[in-house]
């Protein structure tokens, strides 16, 4: 059946077109071959660079979301209504790196051979010099040391002067992770009324190690040598939980950089975890957990690109003249901002040996009535 096209002359005089309104003339327009200047034109070409121009518009994507989020962050109070959408915007984040992922496997369909035939002419282009990239690392709290370098000069000397210039501002505006740290910071459910979180947590703790330690002994299967090699592992976890509840071994270890929250901030990250089904502490919950799926997200991301590289040219050069493969490879490896939301689960015990919460406590986090009108229980 042939479905009748409008003329020219149906489209609404000064109406808005779809073209125009997409800019599709400049976009479709934006593809140039650098294969096709002083050569026969390589036919990959074209979709290499739409699949980095198509990565270059969802960066951009990124970027608004996660301004979005910095704006309801960046306040001395955050209503639950605001952290809601702030939550909406990071979710949309993972989803779109989902898509990130999806883009390789479109690129992983031109072989090395095809690549071949017009990589040259890109040197010394490279995604070191993405602007939109580095704003979404410094936008999200990645600091200039924490990046895995290849060379000892600041990983903005690839850019051009106003872009440096750009990315170079970016590291001291708001970020999310010193905004997110903050807010766990105000956090007002560790000490509430008669619950005292960290000396309850801390028994509760004492208590569960002393369980462990009694199964080890106990247990019948085991011979000598294999209680001690459990000793020597529950022994480490202990470790672990003492430098957690000893505060200035704890800070000794953010001076060290091996932990970046404060000693306040990871409680209270903690509680949102351990007590995550009280309905108050849900919605702080799945921002911690957004923040960790973006984490995890682009780290893959990085990954699989690693992989593709390693698949396109092996051990070669990269065309910004890096060691290609082996790092990006690293850099998937080093380059995480919170990696102490990550590793948090090393501090968790199961719900069944959680400190029950006292009834006036339990009321708060659940949004009781309070007569005729709400609780109005918020976090930060």
């Amino acid at each position: 059946m042939k479905i009748p096209q409008k003329e020219a002359s149906d489209v609404k005089e000064g109406g808005l077109y779809y073209g125009d309104y997409l800019q599709l003339s400049r976009i479709l327009d934006a593809q140039k071959l650098e294969s096709g200047q002083d050569g026969p034109v390589a036919h990959d070409e074209m979709l290499f660079i739409i699949v980095h121009q198509a990565y270059e518009l969802w960066f951009k994507q990124i970027l608004w979301e996660i301004d979005g989020a910095l704006r309801i962050m960046n306040a001395d109070q955050v209503e639950e209504k605001a952290l809601g959408a702030a939550v909406a915007h990071l979710e949309r984040i993972h989803r779109i790196q989902q898509v990130l992922l999806q883009q390789i496997d479109v690129m992983e369909t031109m072989t090395p051979l095809d690549f071949l035939d017009f990589r040259d002419a890109l040197v010394p282009a490279s995604g070191f010099q993405s602007v939109q990239w580095r704003l979404i690392e410094n936008r999200l709290g990645m600091r200039p040391g924490d990046r895995h370098a290849f060379t000892k000069a600041p990983y903005t000397s690839r850019l051009k002067g106003e872009d440096a210039k750009t990315v170079s501002e970016s590291e001291s505006e708001p970020n999310m992770f010193d905004l997110v740290a903050s807010w766990l910071e105000r956090t007002p459910f560790i000490r509430f009324g008669s619950f005292d979180f960290w000396h309850a947590y801390h028994e509760a703790v004492d208590t569960m190690l002393a369980s462990d330690r009694k199964v080890i002994e106990d247990n019948p299967v085991l011979n000598d040598a294999e209680k001690e090699q459990q000793f020597g592992h529950l022994k480490r976890t202990a470790d672990h939980f003492e430098a957690l509840f000893d505060q200035e071994r704890y800070n000794e270890l953010v001076e060290a950089g091996q932990m970046r929250l404060s000693h306040d901030a990871l409680q209270a990250a903690l509680l949102i975890h351990l007590y995550r089904d009280e309905p108050i502490l849900h919605l702080p919950f799945r921002l911690l957990h957004a923040l960790v799926d973006i984490d995890e997200g682009f780290t893959t991301w990085r990954y699989r690109h690693a992989l593709m590289v390693s698949r396109m040219i092996g051990t070669k050069i990269g065309t910004g003249g890096s060691s290609g493969h082996d790092y990006l490879r690293r850099s998937a490896e080093h380059n995480r901002v919170f990696g102490d939301l990550v590793n948090l689960s090393t501090f968790f015990i199961p719900r069944s040996d959680l400190p029950a919460l006292p009834e006036d406590v339990a009321a708060e986090l659940g949004f009781r009535w309070r007569g005729s009108q709400p609780g109005n229980a918020s976090l930060g």
